[in-house]
């Protein structure tokens, strides 16, 4: 296996340390900001995503580099993201930290898009990640790592920045889901 699919792996093994982490380290435990109510729960889990999330630009990064792309990679990359991703925006919605119509549209469109991503592997062809796709997980990124952070430092100009990047996040996921079936919907339809 290689450097870049180790990343991969490593990123869907991160999963359960970053949900044990949000389950078990009470949310008021070392309280960081009065005004954002940021504690150290969530600065924990904050870290741990973070790590997670450079695992999977550097994932990336090296099997462009290094010629190192295989299919297990594209297969497996858009899967732990999604993993990561996921499971932290249920975590979130569970506490009331993020919106749950944003987080059953997201995760609705990733439902589809896996369901389209199967149906073309049984005919033999691996879709990897699309530009859109990749902007998607960028700004559901940028918006867990505000929702994380109790949207510091935007609590202070009483902007809701967060819930603004949750939204972002929305737009793009369904757009690329709606990319992702155009692309794709061929493997399924030609079966009706």
């Amino acid at each position: 296996m290689n450097l870049p699919n180790k990343l991969t792996v490593l990123r869907i093994l991160m999963v359960p340390i970053v949900v044990a982490c949000y389950l078990y380290i009470p949310k008021d435990w070392l309280v960081l900001d009065e005004t954002s109510g940021l504690s150290g729960r969530n600065l924990v889990v904050f870290v741990l995503f973070a790590i997670a999330s450079l695992t999977d630009m550097l994932d990336g990064q090296i099997a462009r580099k290094n010629n190192l792309i295989t299919s297990f990679g594209k297969f497996l990359d858009p899967i732990a993201d999604k993993m990561l991703v996921n499971t932290i925006l249920i975590l979130l919605v569970s506490t009331h930290e993020a919106n749950v119509i944003a987080v059953l549209l997201m995760t609705a469109r990733d439902l589809l898009v896996d369901g389209l991503r199967f149906a073309a592997a049984s005919e033999g062809s691996v879709v990897s990640a699309g530009f859109s796709g990749k902007v998607k997980t960028v700004l559901q990124m940028i918006a867990i790592c505000l929702l994380l952070l109790c949207n510091w430092p935007f609590c202070y100009l009483h902007f809701p920045m967060a819930d603004l990047m949750l939204w972002a996040a929305t737009a793009a996921s369904l757009y690329s889901g709606w990319i992702y079936f155009q692309k794709l919907k061929k493997y399924v339809l030609k079966s009706m």
